[in-house]
C-alpha cells in the first residue's frame, strides 16, 4: 500500500526534477488510452502534470489501473520525471516540458461523473456552479483567487501589526441600530421576544474601544447586511476595520495608504507611489458624475447651462429657467455610432431617471447634426464645440435635469460608452482619495435629511453654522478610497462628544427617546472622557476581486450566496423544526 503523503506538488514538477523520482497525489483531470500507453493529467492545487502509464515501465496491474482512471478519481503515485520529446512539449503548461512515467499507483477514491466540468474554459450556468460549489472550487482560477485572498489578508495583518495596531474581535451577536441597510435578526431563546442583530459593521464597538484607550485597533471583521445582491455585493462580507485615537484625517489616510502599498508590493509585485492624490467630492461629481469615479479614461462631464439661455432649444432653455442644469460629455471619436446604438444609450440613461438624451455629432467632413437639428443654430453648435473641445468625429451627449439626475445618468453613460468601445485599459490601478463629502443627503422616500455615511461622522468645524437651516452645505470629515471606479472603503473622523452626538441625532430626525433607546449605551459612554478618534474600513472581498481580475465577488468568496441571497449548495435559508420555533416563542405567519 502506497503512502498518500506526496513529496512534490503536480505544478512543481519541472525540468529541474528530470531523472528524479517523485511521489504525487491528486485528482485525475482527464485520461487518454492510446493502447500500450495511457496518458493521464493529474491535478492538485499547484497545477497539472502529465502521467504516463507505459506497459514497458510499470507492472500489468498498475497499467490496468491507469486504463481504468476517470475524471476526478483521486490517486497517489510514484514515478520518474522524464523530459518530453521536443515535438511533444506543451508550451501552455508550466510542467509542459516533462512527464512522469508511473511505476506505482494506488486508487484512493472513485468519482461519479461530475455535474460540472472542472475546467476554467467551461462555461456553465452559475446556478449549477453554486449548487456544486465544492466541485467548482477545484478549478484552478478559484484556487488562485482564494490563495491570493489569503496572501492579501496576511499582508494586511503583517503591516498593521508592524504599525502597532492591536487586532481585537468584536461581537457577532449585537444590537439592532439604524445604519442604512436592514439588519439580519437573531431571536433569543433565553430572552423570548427579544432579538440580536448581526453587525452591519463593528462601528460602535470600535468607537468604544477608542474610549477604552486601545488607541490603535483593527480586525478582519465579518459584516452582514440584508440588502439586494449584485456583482460587487454579498449579504455577508469581510472588511478590514481600523480605528485610531488622537489623530486627524491625514493620519488615518497615511496608515491605509501604507496598507495598500504593502499589499501591492507583497501580492502583486508592484510599487505604488505615496501619498495618493486627493480630490473633493464636488470635484468628483462635477467631472465624473460619480463619487467613485473611474479615471482610467477621459470623457469628463462639463456644465453647459450658461450657454443654454436663449439657445433656441426649448428643452435646454426650460431646464435652466427651472433652476436645473444642462450637462454633457464628449465621446471622442465615437461619431460613427449607428442610430440603433444611440437609441440604446437613450434607453440606458432612462434607467437612471433621465427623461432623455440629446446629442450633437461633429462629422468627419466638418458637418454638424443632432437630435434637435431643428433648434440647433450654427452659433450654439460652435459654442458647444468650444466648451467640449469637440473635433470632427466626436459626438456630444447631454442631459437636462436636476444636478443629481444629470450626474448619475451621465456618470453611468460615460462608463457604458467606455465599456462598449473598449476604452478602459487593463492592468491599470488608479487609486486615490475622495474627500469632503456632504454630511447629509435628502431622502425623497423619507422626506427628510439623513446621514450620507453614518450618524457618528463629524462635520467640518467651519460648516457648523449651516447645521440648522442649510444642511446641504455641511461637509463631513469623511473620506473614501477609490480604485478603478469602485469604492474600496470609507472612513471619517467621529463625533466624540455627547452634546455633538445628540445634535447629530436631532439633525436626522431622531427623537431624544429613540436616540436613547438605540444609542444610549454609546452616548452614556461618551460622558467618561472619550478621545478624538476616527477610522476607516475597506472591503477585503472587493480588493481581492480587483486584484484577481474577477467580475464578481462570488469568484473570490469560498461559499457565496446566489443573486437571491440564498445558498444553493446548503439550500439555505430553510425551514426549521416547529420545536425550535416553539423554544424561541416564535410563530410564523406568511399570510395568504
Amino acid at each position: 500500500m502506497l503512502s498518500y503523503k506526496r513529496d512534490t506538488y503536480c505544478g512543481q514538477v519541472t525540468e529541474n526534477l528530470a531523472g528524479k523520482e517523485v511521489h504525487l497525489s491528486g485528482w485525475v483531470q482527464r485520461a487518454r488510452d492510446l493502447g500500450g500507453v495511457v496518458f493521464v493529467w493529474l491535478r492538485d492545487r499547484e497545477g497539472l502534470v502529465q502521467l504516463v502509464f507505459d506497459e514497458a515501465v510499470c507492472s500489468h496491474e498498475v497499467f490496468e489501473l491507469g486504463r481504468a482512471l476517470r475524471s476526478e478519481y483521486v490517486v497517489t503515485c510514484t514515478g520518474e520525471v522524464r523530459m518530453r520529446a521536443e515535438n511533444a512539449v506543451n508550451p501552455d503548461l508550466p510542467t509542459g516540458k516533462v512527464e512522469v512515467f508511473v511505476r506505482e499507483c494506488e486508487l484512493l477514491n472513485k468519482s461519479e461523473t461530475p455535474p460540472i466540468y472542472i475546467d476554467d474554459k467551461a462555461e456553465e450556468n452559475e446556478t449549477v456552479r453554486l449548487k456544486y460549489r465544492y466541485l467548482d472550487l477545484r478549478k484552478p482560477s478559484l484556487q488562485r483567487n482564494l490563495r491570493m485572498r489569503a496572501k492579501i489578508a496576511s499582508a494586511v495583518r503583517a503591516y498593521m501589526d508592524g504599525q502597532g495596531f492591536a487586532e481585537v474581535e468584536t461581537p457577532v451577536l449585537t444590537k439592532s441600530t439604524p445604519e442604512g441597510a436592514r439588519d439580519f435578526l437573531v431571536p433569543s431563546r433565553l430572552h423570548p421576544g427579544s432579538f440580536y442583530a448581526l453587525p452591519q459593521s463593528p462601528q460602535i464597538y470600535k468607537q468604544l474601544l477608542m474610549l477604552a484607550g486601545f488607541d490603535k485597533y483593527y480586525q478582519l471583521a465579518r459584516c452582514f447586511r440584508d440588502e439586494d445582491n449584485r456583482a460587487d455585493r454579498q449579504p455577508e462580507f469581510t472588511q478590514v476595520d481600523v480605528e485610531m485615537s488622537f489623530i486627524d484625517e491625514k493620519d488615518i489616510q497615511t496608515v491605509i495608504e501604507g496598507a495598500f502599498q504593502r499589499v501591492f508590493h507583497d501580492v502583486m509585485g508592484m510599487d505604488i507611489q505615496l501619498p495618493l492624490e486627493r480630490i473633493t467630492w464636488r470635484e468628483a461629481m462635477e467631472n465624473y458624475g460619480s463619487d467613485k469615479p473611474d479615471r482610467r479614461f477621459g470623457m469628463l462631464l462639463k456644465n453647459a447651462s450658461d450657454l443654454c439661455e436663449g439657445c433656441g432649444f426649448p428643452v435646454f432653455e426650460d431646464a435652466v429657467k427651472e433652476g436645473k442644469c444642462v450637462r454633457g460629455i464628449n465621446a471622442e471619436g465615437c461619431a460613427d455610432m449607428t442610430r440603433k446604438q444611440i437609441d440604446s444609450l437613450v434607453e440606458f440613461v432612462k434607467t437612471y431617471r433621465a427623461k432623455g438624451l440629446a446629442y450633437v455629432t461633429y462629422t468627419a467632413d466638418g458637418g454638424v447634426k443632432s437630435s434637435f437639428n431643428k433648434f440647433l443654430t450654427p452659433e450654439f453648435a460652435e459654442k458647444l464645440r468650444e466648451r467640449f473641445s469637440a473635433k470632427p468625429g466626436d459626438i456630444l451627449f447631454f442631459v437636462a435635469d436636476k444636478d443629481a439626475v444629470a450626474f448619475q445618468s451621465l456618470g453611468a453613460l460615460r462608463i457604458e460608452i467606455a465599456r462598449r468601445r473598449g476604452l478602459i485599459p487593463e492592468g491599470v490601478y488608479d487609486l486615490f482619495w475622495v474627500t469632503e463629502f456632504p454630511l447629509f443627503e435628502y431622502s425623497e422616500e423619507e422626506g427628510r435629511y439623513v446621514a450620507m455615511h453614518h450618524p457618528f461622522t463629524s462635520w467640518m468645524p467651519e460648516d457648523e453654522a449651516y447645521l440648522e437651516n442649510e444642511k446641504d452645505k455641511v461637509r463631513a470629515r469623511a473620506y473614501d478610497l477609490v480604485m478603478n471606479g469602485i469604492e474600496m472603503g470609507s472612513g471619517s473622523i467621529r463625533i466624540h462628544r455627547s452634546d455633538m452626538q445628540a445634535k447629530m441625532f436631532k439633525m436626522i430626525g431622531l427623537s431624544d427617546e429613540e436616540a436613547q433607546h438605540r444609542f444610549g449605551f454609546l452616548t452614556d459612554a461618551f460622558k467618561y472622557g472619550t478621545p478624538p478618534h476616527g477610522g476607516f474600513a475597506f472591503g477585503l472581498d472587493r480588493l481581492t476581486m480587483i486584484l484577481t481580475g474577477s467580475d464578481s465577488l462570488r469568484d473570490v468568496v469560498a461559499f457565496p450566496k446566489a443573486q437571491g441571497a440564498n445558498c444553493l449548495m446548503m439550500e439555505t435559508p430553510a425551514d426549521v423544526n416547529p420545536e425550535q420555533l416553539e423554544a424561541l416563542k416564535i410563530k410564523v405567519d406568511l399570510g395568504e
